[in-house]
């Protein structure tokens, strides 16, 4: 381990927003404050101005470690304590400064601020505690910050940490305790899981409170979510889902975030990745993240014990109309909100306008397409007052031939893996004090 005693807060910017390059349970949205003319920022609760970088991760938050320091030595981690890597850490001042200065340049909008294990759990969760408390009490930041809670904390640092903060997420890591024993076994699935029981239990007395009580402190307003890394260990597609689901019933998780597995370091335990990090399987996961939180379907329904991986040559939802064939083609001048949902092509806001539309009326399939149903797909699994848009058989290969023949739309990461630097899009120069970025 390679310790550099003096280095400005450039440097530890550099190597501080590399380090948390890989954490991407990171999300802006959920929380609306209003500025009120005395203090610095606002939020609002649709999402802050977002900016993507070449992979297609969002950096509107200034994204960044605490400390690459730790104690703990998790086999796939670049910051585990037994990698000889340059370290370093930020003071709260210094967290605080480059929060206030990016946002006053109109480069980000709030803050995500995750953290190694430096010392102690406690340790670090009271310095991050130390950085919340400044940047809301001293600075006045008023904008969004998510934060890391630290397995194993006292629950009263988490508890107050969870005053000042919009959002706050506990890493589950991998989405098995056997792959937790394998590859971090300084960490357990008890002491992962007791962080957002706190949060959980927390959040539902505080939404009495504030009921109650109009001017009360909020308590992680915009809720917690959770990260689990995608391949470092052979779990099924259906146990990745299931515990998803799983999660999202138990803790009432905002989102899970999946994480494609990246090889940083060489181990033995480790498996190859002779094609790269498996993002088109991370993909496949988050659709069928999406089917199971806004479509109504459970993760049983899309895969199961026989069947426990997805098809890459089609999203989760055509894959599962293809097998379910028996209950197509739907009318959609009669079909229910449910029923809608399930057709390939037509998401939950195309539905709803349906089933508003249809009241002063029968729809065909002009209409269907300003409402944003994506017809190249529904056609073969829709009907309108009875009639098909073109004649076309149900049966599964001859719709799975057209399926493939109209190319799905994958996002550039997964034709272009590329890691996200936060100065990838802008040129940084040093400032009068500390740091200056320019466009």
């Amino acid at each position: 381990m390679h310790i550099q005693q003096e280095m400005d807060l450039y440097q530890k910017l550099n190597i501080l927003t590399d380090a948390a390059k890989y954490d991407v349970a990171c999300t802006s949205s959920g929380v609306d404050r209003k500025g009120d003319g005395r203090h610095m920022g606002n939020c609002q609760a649709p999402g802050i101005c977002h900016s993507f970088s070449s992979d297609g991760r969002c950096i509107s938050l200034l994204k960044i470690l605490f400390t690459n320091e730790c104690i703990f030595d998790c086999r796939y981690c670049i910051n585990r304590s037994s990698n000889d890597v340059v370290r370093t850490s930020f003071t709260p001042e210094e967290v605080c400064q480059l929060t206030m200065e990016f946002y006053r340049r109109n480069f980000i909008e709030g803050l995500f601020l995750s953290s190694g294990i430096l010392h102690s759990p406690n340790y670090t969760m009271d310095l991050i505690y130390q950085t919340l408390y400044k940047l809301r009490n001293e600075y006045h930041f008023r904008g969004y910050i998510h934060v890391k809670a630290i397995p194993g904390a006292d629950p009263v640092l988490i508890e107050q940490t969870g005053f000042l903060a919009d959002r706050m997420s506990v890493n589950l890591e991998l989405p098995t305790a056997e792959g937790l024993k394998k590859l971090a076994p300084n960490k357990t699935r008890q002491k992962i899981l007791m962080p957002m029981r706190q949060v959980q239990a927390k959040m539902q007395e505080n939404q009495y409170e504030v009921a109650l009580y109009h001017h009360a402190p909020q308590f992680v307003p915009a809720g917690q979510s959770t990260q689990m890394i995608i391949g470092a260990t052979p779990e099924s597609d259906y146990q990745i889902i299931s515990v998803a689901e799983s999660l999202y019933q138990k803790f009432e998780l905002k989102r899970v975030f999946y994480s494609a597995f990246v090889s940083v370091n060489q181990d033995a335990l480790l498996p190859s990745l002779p094609g790269g990090p498996p993002l088109l399987r991370e993909h496949r996961l988050y659709q069928a993240d999406w089917l199971m939180r806004f479509y109504g379907f459970a993760a049983g329904e899309l895969l199961n014990e026989k069947r426990q991986n997805f098809n890459m040559l089609l999203d989760p939802k055509c894959d599962w109309a293809l097998g379910h064939l028996e209950q197509f083609p739907v009318e959609v001048n009669r079909a229910d909100l449910g029923e809608l949902l399930r057709v390939p092509g037509i998401g939950p806001k195309s539905a709803r306008r349906i089933v508003q539309a249809r009241r002063f009326g029968a729809l065909d399939y002009a209409a269907l397409k300003k409402m944003g149903v994506v017809l190249k797909r529904a056609l073969y699994f829709i009907t309108c007052s009875g009639r098909m848009m073109y004649p076309v058989k149900l049966e599964e290969g001859y719709i799975l031939r057209n399926l493939l023949n109209v190319k799905e739309k994958l996002p550039f990461e997964v034709q272009n893996y590329q890691q996200l630097s936060l100065f990838e899009d802008i040129g940084a120069v040093k400032m009068p004090g500390q740091l200056t970025i320019n466009a």
